[in-house]
């Protein structure tokens, strides 16, 4: 069984492309045109979340933004609505549609290092293990979220936190440029120079303002890391939680830790004996001297008695890879997400509630510990809200089978969310679900949903992207930069 539809989901007009349309359109691309009676149809249709199952009327892979161009231009004359497919990652199935056109970037994944500037350019449909793999070569990195699979697109426009976000801020804050296709098929730019606004916009804004084949970011020298992880019994939680926020308050911007109240899962590198125990995994990377890694991870190893501790100097993208098993492709998944103003004995409760009371061994509670370089950058440097929180609280319900009641796992992250809104400061755009369109306002800061919304009514005027955590254009163009 699926998630529950969003009323507010947009249709697409019902029309059926001819034939004669669809071949055109294949002497248009260099890319593949992939319908539904095509024999990689049902595979080309699927995204991450495995509780999204959507026909759309055709699948666009595009090879360059050429491409791209052509694919926009076909849905627009025959008025199809447009998904736009970069890693597939997003929660809410925005990657594609029923009755509509994917614009499927995936086979964009280039990636060109430059280690004379410390920047990188990567394509559009590019995943972060392209990204570290390329940039570990020349000992840079970027932050990048917390496993491989991850889109860059998606995670880039939304804010993006990751193992290295308190050293060197989010990844929109390292989004230095960004070549983009609009909604009337113009390819532009947007750099510091021309188009800052809507450079600004794209710093968290979202997939509102245009199709984006390739980002410009910038590197950080980053080789090895100290990286792994401290489980302790879930017996332990509430007071493993007292404890650590006491330390993260003293981190250095180098150590990231990520929380996550979990079932440890049958994975042959772990002991058996700890298979399906209900652990709190603290999850660690520190980006700095080894020396200095080891001296602030040793308070994260007296928070409790641990049950096991892997914890080792690695390279920076065996880091980033650790974890990519515990969101494979395919499951089913729903979240709900705060920022939160602290983390108090009554937030701790609750989240401890919450993980003693999963309807699913896969689902998860997390914890992320903010601060450090995300929040130092000036307001007016990207569109991305809530610099001044803490921590990030997210229920991730997951579940396997897919034709199974998805109401419990649901209802499930939604209490957990409805107990914490108490100690709510916003949420990340990233991290909300179809439902959380209603809500998109909640992602910004009083007058920055404003702001984007001048941004989109410049570069697209009629919501043609509005398959996103929708930003509606503003009634009176303006305010939207040099153009």
């Amino acid at each position: 069984m699926t998630l529950p539809r969003d009323p507010a989901h947009p249709a697409s007009s019902g029309r059926r492309p001819g034939a004669a349309d669809i071949e055109e359109l294949r002497r248009s691309v260099s890319g593949a045109v992939i319908v539904p009676d095509d024999a990689r149809y049902e595979e080309a249709r699927r995204v991450w979340n495995g509780a999204i199952d959507r026909r759309p009327a055709l699948i666009v892979r595009c090879r360059d933004a050429a491409d791209v161009v052509e694919a926009l231009r076909f849905a627009r004359s025959e008025r199809l609505l447009v998904a736009v497919r970069g890693g597939g990652h997003n929660v809410a199935g925005y990657g594609t549609c029923d009755g509509g056109v994917v614009i499927d970037l995936s086979p964009m994944r280039a990636v060109r290092v430059d280690p004379a500037t410390s920047t990188v350019r990567v394509e559009g449909g590019a995943r972060w293990g392209d990204v570290d793999a390329a940039t570990q070569a020349a000992a840079l990195a970027t932050p990048g979220g917390l496993v491989s699979t991850t889109g860059v697109g998606g995670l880039t426009l939304g804010g993006g936190i990751g193992w290295l976000s308190r050293a060197y801020g989010l990844t929109c804050d390292n989004l230095i440029a960004a070549d983009l296709v609009t909604a009337d098929g113009t390819q532009v730019r947007a750099d510091e120079r021309d188009r800052p606004e809507l450079l600004w916009a794209l710093r968290g804004g979202g997939g509102n303002f245009g199709i984006v084949t390739s980002f410009e970011l910038r590197l950080h020298p980053v080789g090895s890391v100290l990286g792994g992880a401290i489980l302790y019994p879930l017996e332990q939680a509430a007071a493993v939680l007292r404890a650590y926020r006491s330390v993260v308050a003293e981190a250095p911007d180098q150590l990231a830790t990520v929380l996550n109240l979990m079932t440890v899962p049958a994975a042959p590198e772990l002991p058996s004996d700890l298979h399906g125990r209900r652990v709190l995994a603290v999850g660690v990377c520190h980006s700095g001297a080894p020396e200095e890694g080891e001296r602030a991870v040793a308070p994260l190893r007296r928070l409790g008695t641990p049950l096991l501790e892997q914890i080792a100097v690695m390279p920076y993208a065996v880091r980033q890879r650790l974890q990519d098993a515990s969101a494979p492709a395919g499951l089913g998944n729903f979240w709900k997400a705060h920022y939160v103003t602290g983390l108090d004995d009554e937030l701790i409760d609750l989240i401890v509630a919450g993980a003693a009371r999963a309807t699913s061994p896969l689902s998860q509670i997390h914890l992320y510990h903010l601060g450090g370089a995300i929040a130092r950058p000036g307001a007016d440097e990207g569109a991305y809200g809530h610099r001044s929180s803490p921590f990030l609280v997210s229920a991730v319900a997951v579940w396997d089978d897919l034709s199974s009641d998805v109401s419990p796992h649901v209802e499930w992250a939604r209490w957990i969310w409805a107990g914490a809104r108490p100690h709510a400061d916003g949420t990340y755009v990233n991290f909300l679900g179809e439902e959380g369109r209603v809500g998109v306002r909640a992602a910004y800061r009083p007058g920055v949903y404003e702001r984007l919304a001048a941004v989109k009514a410049r570069y697209d005027p009629t919501n043609v992207f509005c398959l996103n955590h929708n930003v509606e254009p503003a009634l009176e163009p303006g305010g939207g930069g040099s153009s």
